[in-house]
């Protein structure tokens, strides 16, 4: 079989997959955006041009769902920073058990996020769950109290995800040349310094592509928020836009607020993508 011939054996099968499941149902629902298409009835689409999109940008509803989902990601992933970030600072050194220690920290995020909502329904659990008796807060209703249910589901999230930029942060940190820390240990540069002027930046380029994946999961979460609580204050995007296409079935407007999430989620990937490329450069 010539080379020609093995490329197409592997290539073909990859893009027929692509069309088949992501660009046409892509290019279906952008078609179905401009129309108000409800699933659930026999009747015809009928073409509504931008009246899905000018409905959903006037909702003041959907802009609480998306206050909702910025301020759960902004939570959820610099929480995973600083605690992900902080393990691997800790792990980088020389330490018994380093390596069973590494694993047994990323057992979390190799669980399904239905297994871990459901644990953690039980950590927060007022009767009977182990944080509340830690802590000494009685019957304290984590999940159902509106005011802190965003920070409960936030945490759960850290807890499971912290580890991956944890991973990737000591991916980074073994990759720092060894002579600048020796370097800067001859001009007796504090610890401070070494980390500001050495440390962080030589590893910000990895822990900015940690953000990146991160920030992208954390606008998708659905499954925990949906397991854990049911209060309107931890409804983020993902749940709004299983409400709205599955249980009110209104398929024309789901497909808008599909793509207005899609564009935006793009908007804030290109703009780390853009710092990213600056760090880069320094």
């Amino acid at each position: 079989m010539s080379d020609l011939a093995i490329r197409n054996l592997f290539i073909i099968p990859t893009i027929t997959f692509l069309i088949v499941f992501n660009i046409f149902p892509l290019l279906y629902s952008l078609g179905y955006s401009f129309t108000d298409f409800r699933a659930s009835t026999n009747a015809p689409a009928k073409f509504v041009g931008l009246d899905n999109y000018k409905f959903l940008l006037n909702d003041e509803f959907i802009w609480r769902n998306f206050t909702i989902t910025a301020k759960y990601v902004i939570i959820s992933v610099s929480g995973q920073v600083i605690v992900g970030f902080g393990m691997a600072m800790l792990l980088n050194r020389d330490i018994p058990l380093k390596g069973l220690i590494t694993t047994l920290l990323m057992l979390p995020m190799m669980l399904s996020m239905a297994v871990v909502g459901l644990f953690w329904k039980l950590l927060y659990d007022p009767s009977f769950g182990i944080i509340n008796y830690g802590l000494g807060l009685g019957k304290f209703e984590w999940l159902a109290d509106p005011d802190v249910a965003l920070y409960a589901v936030a945490l759960t999230d850290i807890w499971m995800w912290s580890p991956f930029v944890m991973l990737l942060s000591l991916a980074g940190l073994s990759a720092v040349p060894k002579h600048l820390y020796e370097a800067a240990e001859i001009d007796r540069a504090g610890s401070f310094y070494t980390f500001t002027r050495i440390t962080l930046p030589l590893v910000a380029p990895i822990l900015m592509i940690a953000i990146i994946f991160r920030t992208m999961e954390a606008f998708k979460t659905f499954d925990l928020a949906y397991i854990l609580s049911s209060q309107p204050t931890t409804e983020l995007i993902a749940i709004r836009l299983y409400k709205m296409a599955f249980l009110e079935w209104q398929t024309g407007q789901s497909s808008a607020f599909a793509y207005i999430v899609l564009i935006m989620v793009v908007a804030i990937t290109n703009l780390y993508v853009k710092y990213l490329n600056k760090v880069k450069e320094r």
